[in-house]
């Protein structure tokens, strides 16, 4: 069963950003898709199961950004 998740990402602000994060959060194991939007600084993460969660933000503090909450 595919998984999906979103997080809200601190501090990216253009295409280099969202390049950055896409290659880390896409280099997880189990991530079959990554989708981020620049202006609501949402990160949508699709698997082919459940996401790892921890995995995920340490993808995305790597990048240097920070998950918001």
């Amino acid at each position: 069963m595919a998984g999906t998740a979103v997080y809200i990402v601190e501090g990216m602000s253009c295409g280099h950003c969202v390049g950055s994060v896409t290659e880390e959060v896409g280099a997880v194991a189990g991530v079959t898709g990554v989708e981020v939007d620049l202006e609501s600084k949402k990160v949508t993460v699709t698997g082919e199961g459940p996401i790892d969660d921890a995995a995920v933000r340490a993808a995305i503090d790597e990048a240097g950004y920070e998950v918001a909450g």
